[in-house]
């Protein structure tokens, strides 16, 4: 399970990667995340990743509802370190049984937030093959609505029939039209 979890994570890292790249030319544009830029998202990304790697250090650390800003001069590099910090990190023995499921909620806040970096620089937002499955699996029915509140939207009802990736999307508010 230890290597799955860390493989998800590095596959949906990857994968939003790309999108930075994109999302660094155009930081003052709006992002599907209410009242957010991309830099904010950017920074709210850099903050969470920073945020999993404090605690499975068992560092006193807390996450901001504004994010710092943490971004450089080159989002792509700052991107990369903190991927390469989570993935060292959480590479380590015990490190993925010490932290509980923060692996898991970190693999899918990548896949969601690259999404949204997709959607709102006008990149392609199709999600790698098993990744939104995956996702869903992890966190679809583990939030309570209270929990839900100021991490996701309300949920979207769509046709049962909908791909893995739109019941990811719209489980957590995100209108699985936008990207399309």
């Amino acid at each position: 399970m230890e290597s799955d979890l860390l493989d998800l994570y590095g596959r949906a890292s990857d994968w939003t990667g790309t999108k930075v790249g994109g999302a660094a030319l155009v930081l003052d544009a709006s992002t599907t995340c209410d009242g957010w830029n991309v830099r904010t998202l950017m920074n709210h990304m850099l903050d969470t990743q920073r945020y999993f790697v404090g605690k499975a250090r068992g560092d006193d650390v807390a996450l901001s509802q504004e994010p710092p800003d943490l971004l450089g001069d080159d989002p792509c590099s700052d991107f990369a370190r903190a991927r390469a910090e989570m993935l060292h990190t959480f590479g380590e023995p015990g490190a993925i049984d010490k932290t509980g499921p923060a692996l898991g909620i970190a693999f899918s806040d990548q896949l969601l937030h690259g999404w949204d970096l997709a959607v709102s620089t006008g990149q392609n937002p199709t999600m790698p093959q098993g990744l939104p499955e995956a996702a869903y699996a992890m966190i679809y029915g583990r939030f309570t609505d209270e929990q839900r509140r100021g991490v996701f939207k309300p949920e979207i009802v769509i046709p049962s029939d909908s791909s893995a990736q739109e019941r990811l999307l719209a489980y957590t508010g995100r209108d699985p039209a936008r990207g399309m």
